[in-house]
């Protein structure tokens, strides 16, 4: 039977390491109690080590997209929630859902820039802003110190940030939670650390937040936990695969202007892609290559690739290829 090379989930190609592996494992052995409280510290400390943050500002949870939700959820009554098109989708789906208040802000073609201009005229009363940097699915970096400031000096603005990539692009401002109360920045396990099967989302918010948010306390299953807490021990593992994703990233991106497609610059661990070739995604997952299909939220003809292990990046190049 083919293997099915998984590429439309941003998943880090490559599993956590064999010490990852065992910590989780005997996580397992005590899956008939709750987290101890005092390992969730444990957890919180290593992530205000590794962010340059107060432990008292960081917030776990079972995935940045329940952060996000929540935080939707919470601070959108009596907001105007403001988006961009495209953006995670998930985001977009609890702001329909909660939001009494909902507007999208379109990314400016054709390099999916943030017009910023536009994003200040909006900023009519209370707002809630929540922007994905680097945006997913595009790729790009949306936000720059000056924008970001001029958006933390805006009366009555709750400014998050999701920082969903930031091992790959190198950008962040969380260090800018200690003057700014009403930012909150997003992150995740998932990505770098090869931990989306455990789960492990995290906030760092600014005071705004902080009292709100800080009876969401997640007790996270005690594999994620450990594992986790192992996988912040040994950060230069995660950093050593970040190199091989950003490499690869590189070598695909060449291969695939080879072949003729368009490829945009990406500041993450996937590609946008668009091509015209028609029913594409669905040709590849014939092919036993899947990629992710963004036409919810952009036109026909794009879709997401992430950057997998080379022999998976070859085989996605190779049947791309057999469909032209």
């Amino acid at each position: 039977m083919r293997e099915t090379i998984r590429l439309h989930m941003n998943e880090m190609p490559y599993p956590p390491s064999p010490g990852v592996v065992k910590a989780a494992q005997q996580g397992l052995a005590r899956l008939n109690r709750y987290a101890d409280p005092a390992e969730l510290e444990t957890l919180r400390g290593l992530l205000a080590g590794y962010c340059g943050v107060p432990r008292d500002r960081v917030i776990l949870s079972p995935g940045s997209d329940l952060l996000l939700r929540e935080v939707i959820h919470t601070f959108s009554q009596g907001r105007r929630v403001i988006t961009t098109s495209p953006s995670f989708f998930p985001t977009v789906q609890a702001a329909k859902q909660f939001a009494s208040e909902w507007l999208s802000i379109r990314l400016s073609s054709p390099a999916f820039d943030l017009n910023t201009e536009v994003l200040m005229q909006v900023l009519e009363g209370p707002s809630l802003v929540i922007l994905d940097n680097p945006n997913n699915p595009t790729g790009q970096l949306l936000l720059d110190p000056t924008a970001v400031e001029a958006l933390l000096q805006q009366e009555n603005v709750l400014l998050v940030i999701d920082e969903a990539y930031y091992e790959f692009s190198g950008v962040t401002f969380a260090d800018r939670i200690a003057d700014h109360p009403q930012l909150a920045v997003i992150r995740t396990l998932d990505k770098a650390f090869s931990l989306a099967g455990a789960r492990v989302g995290y906030g760092i918010v600014g005071e705004a937040f902080q009292g709100v948010l800080s009876s969401f306390y997640a007790f996270l299953p005690q594999p994620s936990l450990c594992a986790a807490i192992e996988a912040l021990k040994r950060p230069e593992e995660m950093r050593e695969n970040v190199r091989r994703v950003l490499g690869e990233r590189e070598r695909l991106q060449r291969a695939l202007d080879e072949l003729g497609v368009h490829v945009y610059p990406s500041s993450t661990n996937f590609l946008l892609v668009r091509t015209y070739l028609p029913d594409l995604v669905a040709r590849l997952g014939d092919k036993g290559v899947l990629v992710a299909d963004v036409s919810n939220q952009l036109p026909a003809g794009f879709f997401r690739v992430s950057v997998g292990t080379p022999g998976e990046n070859d085989a996605f190049v190779d049947a791309l290829g057999e469909q032209r």
